[in-house]
């Protein structure tokens, strides 16, 4: 079993090593308007420190946005891109929350993305070690391989398509692997801390792309359903600190939105973005002919299979919560009004690694009782 695990890490080595190859050849002047500004947001970290939080145009008396602009043949007769005007403030803001801009701030400049891609790509690699690591059966080994592989080889497509995507993956893999061992945790103070984490997680990866929020979905309608059920004050407490961590987490974007929009509440989007919700056929169309409707649709039978398979409290939960969680950000994606090719791969991402590391740690016994029923069967 050991030489096994050795091998299926190394498969999973050559594909991180296929991607690091791949990006080190990756240009920061791709002529897409999201890449710039979200250089600007770390170009404002850089040279202001915590000041960068507020993107006031105003802010680019060095002419860095201009520059950059410029570089991609962007008329100065426009309005600058990902910016928006905000009534309250009377100002030009950028629209995106600040969480991607200070990961690439934390890089030289002209230097930021590749190692951005490749530390983040590292540490899902990392993940990936970690699940080929609990597998305990020769079948489970083989099935977190081939997650693995498939989750390093996202980190360039789709990934590569929006800077705030690399960040938001480890941020999908740890809260996955947080779920997975929050549901099977046994002790109540230890169940009690990781429900803290997984809010925290979740509210940092909002600070990458604020539609991260309805990630957080599926767990709040499962805390507030299951106290209802229950009234069992240890679920109140779980939820109150899943909340509670959570808006810890997005404090830099509240904080941010303060500062641009004039309200922690306030949103500094705009145009399409900000529309009221309107399921089109068109969009549903785009998102079953696009790959990530393959992950959702893995994602949703994985769910299935694990909730008809497994009656265990939690191993059934994690399903409850993956299900709650696959819908309520499907049919906000499905009735938002722009198509991306990436808009979904968090929500699919985070439900098969919660469901990967669910089937990994689930109970010795549970395991074996399943080996010894496929052994009868045959």
């Amino acid at each position: 079993m050991y030489y096994l695990k050795a091998a299926c890490g190394f498969v999973c080595f050559l594909v991180l090593a296929s991607n690091v190859w791949s990006m080190s050849g990756w240009s920061e002047s791709r002529g897409v308007y999201d890449d710039v500004c979200y250089l600007r947001q770390a170009h404002l970290f850089q040279r202001f420190g915590l000041g960068g939080l507020d993107t006031n145009l105003s802010r680019d008396d060095d002419h860095y946005l201009d520059s950059k602009l410029k570089e991609i043949g962007f008329s100065a007769s426009q309005s600058p891109p990902c910016h928006t005007l905000m009534p309250a403030t009377n100002k030009f803001v950028m629209q995106y929350p600040p969480g991607t801009g200070f990961v690439l701030a934390s890089f030289p400049r002209g230097f930021q993305v590749i190692p951005l891609y490749v530390l983040t790509t590292v540490l899902i690699f990392g993940l990936a070690l970690l699940g080929i690591y609990l597998a305990r059966t020769t079948p489970s080994i083989f099935l977190a391989t081939a997650f693995g592989c498939v989750a390093v080889y996202l980190m360039i497509n789709p990934t590569k398509a929006s800077y705030s995507m690399a960040p938001t993956m480890v941020a999908c893999a740890l809260a996955g692997f947080l779920t997975a061992r929050f549901f099977i945790a046994g002790q109540p103070a230890h169940r009690l801390f990781l429900a803290g984490l997984m809010g925290l997680v979740i509210g940092l990866s909002v600070n990458f792309r604020l539609p991260n929020l309805f990630l957080s979905s599926g767990y709040l309608l499962f805390f507030a359903i299951s106290f209802l059920w229950s009234r069992k004050i240890e679920v109140a407490l779980q939820g109150a600190l899943f909340g509670a961590a959570l808006l810890a987490g997005m404090a830099p974007t509240l904080l941010a939105n303060a500062i641009n929009a004039g309200s922690p509440f306030s949103t500094t989007y705009g145009g399409a973005d900000v529309t009221a919700p309107d399921f089109s056929l068109g969009i549903v169309r785009q998102y079953v002919a696009d790959m990530q409707f393959v992950l959702l649709v893995l994602a949703g039978a994985w769910t299935v299979l694990m909730w008809r398979s497994n009656r265990r409290d939690g191993m059934s939960r994690i399903a409850l919560v993956t299900a709650g969680n696959l819908l309520l950000n499907m049919a906000f994606f499905m009735s938002h009004p722009v198509f991306t090719p990436y808009y979904t791969i968090p929500i699919a991402m985070l439900s098969l690694w919660s469901l990967l590391f669910a089937s990994l740690m689930q109970p010795a016994e549970a395991v074996d009782d399943s080996a010894l029923g496929q052994a009868a069967k045959a």
